[in-house]
């Protein structure tokens, strides 16, 4: 399984904070759930880090079967539609955003 995720490392506009949140909950995921062969998404709100890390406001984590459903959401119309509307989210936000692409697997802990 493939997860890609964007990371939006910077911060906030003060005070914006529920006005980002909202903008991505009605209009971003919407989108993003569109994106063909996406198992699933996940939106990662910031709340804490390490003395020094740097600051990451959101992380969206997109699940895909394997790199060619990836690449295949990246092509599509609805991502082009959501990049549109990321750069109006970008408007309460200072920093940049990169992505990553990761294979996960998956391990269950063991039972006690």
């Amino acid at each position: 399984m493939i997860i890609r995720y964007a990371l939006f490392e910077g911060v906030i506009h003060a005070g914006r904070e529920q006005e980002f949140r909202a903008f991505v909950k009605e209009r971003l995921v919407p989108l993003w759930m569109q994106f063909p062969g996406a198992e699933e998404v996940r939106v990662l709100d910031g709340t804490d880090r390490d003395d020094g890390a740097p600051h990451y406001a959101m992380a969206l984590a997109i699940r895909y079967p394997d790199m060619d459903a990836c690449n295949k959401a990246l092509a599509s119309a609805v991502r082009a539609q959501s990049r549109e509307v990321t750069g109006e989210l970008l408007k309460l936000f200072t920093g940049k955003v990169h992505h990553h692409v990761f294979e996960a697997n998956e391990y269950a802990p063991v039972a006690k």
